[in-house]
């Protein structure tokens, strides 16, 4: 279940015409901006379920950028962070954050994907 208010969605509408750009704060943001785009082809105030799965091959079109934590390998998260910076890159980021030692999962570390 999702909720985009009337500030959030100006502000956000806001933003891009204003030629400036729009970075979601974690996968579950992603996913519900993203979302409310495949329906309206805009951000607009709504709410509702969302069952979107996002993986390489899926164009993004609501966000421009991404902070999110490190995600278990396999997992769908992975794979919409992949969709969104490319495969390549991704699985790079991963091995070099295995090789550091960064925490994953909700309270490990996190990136910013632009």
């Amino acid at each position: 279940w999702y909720s985009v208010s009337e500030e959030t969605a100006k502000l956000i509408n806001d933003t891009r015409a204003a030629g400036h750009r729009v970075i979601a704060v974690g996968t579950t943001s992603c996913r519900t901006l993203e979302s409310v785009w495949d329906r309206y082809g805009k951000i607009v105030p709504c709410s509702g379920n969302t069952s979107i799965f996002i993986y390489p091959g899926i164009e993004l079109h609501a966000i421009d950028g991404m902070i999110t934590n490190f995600h278990l390998p396999e997992s769908t998260l992975i794979m919409l962070i992949a969709a969104f910076y490319g495969y390549d890159k991704t699985m790079a980021a991963y091995k070099v954050a295995v090789e550091q030692k960064y925490r994953f999962f909700s309270f490990g570390d996190a990136m910013f994907i632009k």
